[in-house]
């Protein structure tokens, strides 16, 4: 599976951005997908994760009410909605498909990964 990021730029705080993720490969609207960022100088943190229908989601608590992740599985292409960015939310995002399993939250779990794309939040 391969993995393709698009969306990111620069938004002034209380903007909206909206992260594509497109996969190919002949199996790859049958995996769970996540979202990650990770920002200068610190690790890589969970973001959002969706299950391989789009039937279960899952947000990290900084995220919660604000990002919301979807799938379009005709397209292959995995999405995130940003919407009140906040300057803290300015970091590196990448999507990653997971064929290994739970835990779902730790990068580990997860075996494809695509490039990031660069969101930055200006206050």
């Amino acid at each position: 599976v391969q993995l393709q990021a698009s969306g990111g730029g620069l938004v002034q705080a209380g903007g909206s951005l909206r992260l594509s993720c497109a996969a190919s490969g002949r199996t790859a609207s049958g995996y769970p997908m996540g979202w990650f960022r990770q920002a200068p100088g610190k690790e890589r943190e969970f973001v959002a994760y969706i299950t391989w229908n789009g039937g279960s989601t899952e947000y990290a608590d900084s995220v919660k009410g604000r990002f919301t992740i979807s799938r379009d599985n005709a397209k292959n292409t995995v999405y995130l909605q940003m919407n009140n960015l906040k300057p803290e939310d300015t970091a590196a995002y990448y999507c990653a498909a997971t064929g290994l399993g739970l835990p779902i939250r730790v990068v580990t779990s997860y075996n494809y990964w695509g490039q990031g794309t660069l969101v930055t939040v200006s206050s």
